[in-house]
This record gives C-alpha cells, sequence and structure tokens, in this order.
C-alpha cells in the first residue's frame, strides 16, 4: 500500500482520505503548523509521497528534510504558481491567454506607476504578487483610489521583514463568469462556477474562502484546453486554474499548486482513479 503524507488537515484532507484509501493509499496528516517539531527525531510516520509542498515554506522545507519524499506538486511548483507574476508571464510567453498586467517592484516612484493605472483606462484590480485567498485584492476606479491603495502598500513594504515588495496592476474584466478547473496530470477533471450569491450590493471576489458558491459545471472542450494549456505551460501536475470567460474572451487569471479539493461530485467520475494514478507515479 501507497503511504501519503498530506501537509494539512483541511477540508482537502478529510474529503481524499476516503476515496484514495479505497484505492489502495494510505492517507495521513503532516500538517507544519500550530506545533512543535523536533529538528534532532522526526515524528514523523514514513511515507512514500507527500501531497502537496506546505504553503508555509520554511516548516516545507523541515518537512521536506525529515521525510525525504517526492511531492505531488514540490516546492518548485508551488513557488512557479504562488507569482502571480510569473505565472503570467509564463502563460503569455505559452500564447495562453492572460489578462493585461504590470508587475510593480517597490520602490518605484509616484509618475511611473500613475503612468502604469492609466494603461488601464481608469479601472484595474490591484493585488499582491504572493497572497492566497484573495487577500489583499483591491479594484480601483480613479487615479486617487489608486495612489491610496499603492500608498498603503508602500508603507507595508518599507518593513525590513517584508520579503515580497511586488505587486500587480491587473486588467478588471466586467461581466466576467468565473471557473476554477482543475487539472490532474494534465487532463482537466472537472470545472467549479464561482459566484457571489448577490451582486447588486457591490461584491466582485469570486473565492470560496471570501463567501463566493461553487457549483459544478460541464464547461465546453474548448475552455477545459484552456486551463490543460495552462498547466503544461507550468509544469504543475495538479493545478486550480482560475478561468475569465465573457461572451467574446477567456482568459486565465491565476492558478493555484495547491488547490483545495471539493466535493467529488463537482467533477468527472474518474476523478479520484486519476488522482491515485497521480499519486502513485509520483511514488514511482
Amino acid at each position: 500500500m501507497v503511504r501519503l503524507a498530506v501537509a494539512s488537515r483541511s477540508e482537502t484532507y478529510e474529503r481524499i482520505r476516503g476515496p484514495l484509501g479505497d484505492r489502495g493509499i494510505e492517507v495521513g496528516s503532516v500538517a507544519p503548523g500550530g506545533r512543535t517539531i523536533s529538528l534532532s527525531e522526526s515524528p514523523f510516520d514514513s511515507y512514500d509521497v507527500g501531497f502537496v509542498f506546505p504553503g508555509r515554506l520554511m516548516e516545507g522545507g523541515v518537512l521536506d528534510a525529515l521525510l525525504s519524499i517526492p511531492w505531488v506538486n514540490d516546492r518548485e511548483s508551488v513557488l512557479r504558481s504562488r507569482n502571480k507574476a510569473e505565472t503570467i508571464a509564463r502563460l503569455q510567453e505559452a500564447d495562453v491567454p492572460v489578462p493585461e498586467t504590470v508587475l510593480v517592484s517597490n520602490p518605484v516612484d509616484e509618475p511611473t506607476t500613475a503612468a502604469a493605472f492609466d494603461r488601464f483606462d481608469g479601472q484595474a484590480v490591484v493585488k499582491p504578487n504572493s497572497a492566497t485567498r484573495g487577500r489583499g485584492v483591491v479594484r480601483v476606479d480613479d487615479r486617487d483610489s489608486f495612489r491610496g491603495v499603492v500608498d498603503y502598500l508602500e508603507l507595508l513594504h518599507d518593513n525590513p521583514a517584508v520579503g515580497d515588495r511586488s505587486y500587480l496592476i491587473q486588467e478588471f474584466i466586467p461581466g466576467a463568469t468565473d471557473y476554477r478547473v482543475m487539472v490532474v496530470g494534465g487532463t482537466a477533471a472537472g470545472a467549479v462556477e464561482r459566484s457571489v450569491p448577490d451582486r447588486t450590493d457591490g461584491r466582485w471576489k469570486h473565492n470560496v474562502h471570501r463567501g463566493a458558491t461553487a457549483e459544478g459545471v460541464d464547461l465546453p472542450a474548448k475552455l477545459l484546453a484552456v486551463a490543460e494549456r495552462a498547466a503544461q505551460a507550468l509544469e504543475v501536475a495538479l493545478l486550480g486554474v482560475d478561468l475569465l470567460v465573457t461572451d467574446d474572451r477567456v482568459v486565465v487569471s491565476e492558478t493555484n499548486a495547491r488547490p483545495t479539493v471539493d466535493d467529488a461530485e463537482k467533477y468527472d467520475s474518474d476523478f479520484y482513479d486519476r488522482l491515485a494514478q497521480l499519486v502513485r507515479g509520483t511514488a514511482e
């Protein structure tokens, strides 16, 4: 039996351990947060493969050293996807459609940032380059609002403890439908449509962790192909690909190499067969 170390005790851990257990993969948790870890004697059992490299990279390095196992989505995969600017740049080079995006690496003077914002005709999204779950993402509709957000980011970036001093200015695509496609081993394995219950209150973020709902949908092959091309370009085995779709356009807005696994009915019927195959292939 293959033994799989899951680096969390989140919804994903709870959802996958039963179906993978039915397929001969024993699932255990090695969550690194909220605990002490002896570095002289490993507190962990023996495992064959990990799922996926921890988001807490410092603790992840410790797990990697103590467990000495391959990972479904290793450190480089997680870093590549977390770096939103790198993701956009790699996808752009691979001819995968993406929103127009500008990377700002502080310190940058006010005229330069204002000129970057003006490229977006007065409406844009400002987002940290490496945050997750929609944190710190702001839509700005005028230069004064933009300047206020930039001032706040500059205050944060003045702190020597802040490692990443970059952020993105990105095109806002009004009226777009938001889909998350799960790609397993290079092939789409299902998708959900993410939406907020009531747009009349001005909400526009579709992150599930921010209160959006996710409903399973059957997407046309041409949209699934865009997600598969994104996973191929980034060379990530298990990838959540976020698509923004309008009547005349589809773009990849972000990706997630540590995607939450949703309820099984929201994916293709063979989702867990393919996930088990990926786990075994990584272990070998």
